[in-house]
């Protein structure tokens, strides 16, 4: 059983920047895929970011070059670094843990976390 907890979100504005954590309980981090989603209120959760065990990383196509994901089992810890933010990037970003694998959809998903909020102003 793994427990993920998400913190970073808030309000920034259009062209800023945000770092999302995801800390992990109950399991050894390394063991996981982790991965990101986000959804807006009334649509599907949808795929952001995954990094495998070894930390081969896999992005959407709306994110690329923008958002950063990474890891560190040292510390049970992943991150989403998030730069030049757009209010399209506004919704509630989950952390996601796949046993060995990393989740790129939603029904590949093990563990979620809680969700934390992002918001870009325009």
């Amino acid at each position: 059983q793994v427990q993920l907890v998400e913190s970073g979100g808030g309000l920034v504005q259009a062209g800023g920047s945000l770092r999302l954590s995801c800390a992990a309980s109950g399991s050894t981090l390394s063991t996981y895929g982790m991965g990101w989603f986000r959804q807006v209120p009334g649509t599907e959760r949808e795929f952001v970011a995954a990094i495998s065990r070894n930390d081969g990383t896999y992005y959407a196509d709306s994110v690329k070059g923008r958002f950063t994901i990474s890891r560190d089992n040292a510390k049970n810890t992943m991150y989403l670094q998030m730069n030049s933010l757009k209010p399209e990037d506004t919704a509630v970003y989950f952390c996601a843990a796949r046993y060995k694998i990393p989740p790129v959809t939603g029904t590949q998903v093990d563990y979620w976390g809680q969700g934390t909020q992002v918001t870009v102003s325009s």
